[in-house]
């Protein structure tokens, strides 16, 4: 049974989300406030979090700060169209994925599926070694850990995805499209864009220097591959 926290300060969200997510036989924890939702995590095994953006006390973009310091929980925003902004900071904070508002049950659940699939995937162990190298980047997908230059690095779930299908086929180029697809499993629909803010936010995690990357580089027009970091 996966634990999912829903966090808005409007309780007829909360209501309608638990709706969509009671019959999949999760069991959901409610929060409105982001200090809330802190506390929650810090005292509960929660799987997934939905969290809203702008509430009191704390919010959504402050919150999920504070949560990546102890958590690698998928964090997936609750956004109104007019929220852009704000939601493109969240996901350079550390969140995973976002939903618009107002809300479509079946993206509802899809996203909340796919996150859970990846989240379950990462937690797993496997079986012998299965390492990838890049320069010194070096994934170990049975540990599931990261290191650059021999330092562990803290990635989310949807970070460690890229980069693993990166690393996997270093040199091929792939479209923010194809990376979309592949990584959360659902057609792009004009959700590419937030693969961009994941890519930024991996250079800061294992490049020197972000804005010069020896790794993770961009070709023109075309989309993005994982260079050999010469």
């Amino acid at each position: 049974m996966y634990n999912i926290l829903i966090c808005d300060d409007q309780p007829d969200i909360v209501n309608a989300l638990k709706i969509y997510l009671a019959p999949e036989g999760y069991r959901l924890f409610e929060a409105y406030t982001g200090q809330e939702a802190l506390d929650i995590v810090r005292r509960e095994d929660i799987h997934l979090i939905l969290l809203d953006i702008m509430m009191p006390q704390m919010d959504g973009i402050t919150a999920t700060a504070q949560i990546r310091k102890i958590s690698n929980v998928p964090i997936l925003f609750l956004t109104a169209k007019s929220e852009t902004e704000d939601m493109v900071l969240g996901l350079n904070v550390g969140a995973d994925d976002y939903i618009t508002k107002p809300f479509v049950p079946v993206e509802v659940l899809a996203r909340v599926r796919s996150h859970l699939r990846r989240y379950a995937l990462l937690g797993s162990r496997v079986a012998g070694p299965n390492t990838l190298t890049v320069g010194s980047v070096c994934l170990d997908d049975g540990s599931k850990t990261v290191t650059v230059d021999g330092e562990p690095i803290s990635l989310t779930p949807t970070e460690y995805s890229i980069l693993r299908i990166m690393m996997r086929n270093p040199g091929k180029v792939y479209s923010t499209r194809a990376l979309y697809e592949e990584v959360w499993q659902e057609a792009a629909l004009g959700s590419e864009g937030s693969v961009a803010v994941h890519i930024r936010h991996l250079r800061e995690k294992i490049e020197i220097n972000p804005s010069q990357p020896r790794y993770l580089k961009v070709v023109w027009g075309q989309g993005y591959k994982m260079d050999g970091g010469k």
